[in-house]
Order: C-alpha cells, then structure tokens, then sequence
C-alpha cells in the first residue's frame, strides 16, 4: 500500500522561508526512482495548480510564479521529496500537497497548509 505524507507547512511572515517535506511509502528504490513527483497547491476558490515537478537530478520545472524562489529536490534513498520555498509571498499560501505516480497510478498526499502573513 503506497502512502504519501507531507510536512512543513506552517505560519510565515511575507519573505520567510519554509522547507515542505514529502514521505512516500510502501514502494520500492526501482520504482520510485525514476518517477515524477510534483507539489502542487490549491488556495481557497482556486484550481489545484503545479506548482514543480522532478523525476531525475537536474529535471526540475516549476510554475512562473515561483521560478527563483522555490527549489524541489528528491532523496531517492529516503523515499523523500522537498520543496524549499524562500522569499514568500502571501499570495503562495494554500493547502500544498506532493503528488506521485507509481504503479501506473496517482498518489496524493493529505496535504499541508502554508499561511503568509503580510
């Protein structure tokens, strides 16, 4: 049974720093590997949205919007995915959730809640 668990979410001033930790279980160094693992974040009355994505060492995309700011990297031997969000802005609080597909099927975390105080 795949579970996907993510952390680090929590209350922020506007240009603080938060390191959004994701922990897949229930699979296996092969298969997760080479999978693409992405976090994506949904604000009150908006669509879910990609915010970036990584699959091997140096395959990172983001959204425009958080392009120079946020920075995803992937432990492989941990089984783990971070997303390091520097100089935040208020308008990049939302629910984050990580998001994987392995075994031919998507997996979702439960989400955290990033808030950014003005």
């Amino acid at each position: 049974q795949v579970g996907v668990v993510e952390s680090g979410g929590g209350l922020v001033q506007a240009g603080g720093s938060l390191r959004l930790s994701c922990q897949v279980s229930g699979t296996i160094l092969s298969v997760f590997s080479p999978s693409t693992m992405n976090w994506y974040r949904q604000a009150p009355g908006k669509q879910r949205e990609l915010v970036a994505s990584i699959s091997r060492p140096g395959s990172a995309t983001y959204a425009d919007g958080v392009k120079d700011r946020f920075t995803i990297s992937k432990d492989n031997a941990k089984k783990r995915v971070y997303l390091q969000m520097n100089s935040l802005k208020p308008e990049d609080a939302a629910v984050y959730y990580c998001n994987g597909r392995l075994y031919d099927r998507d997996y979702w975390g439960p989400g955290t809640q990033v808030t950014v105080s003005s």
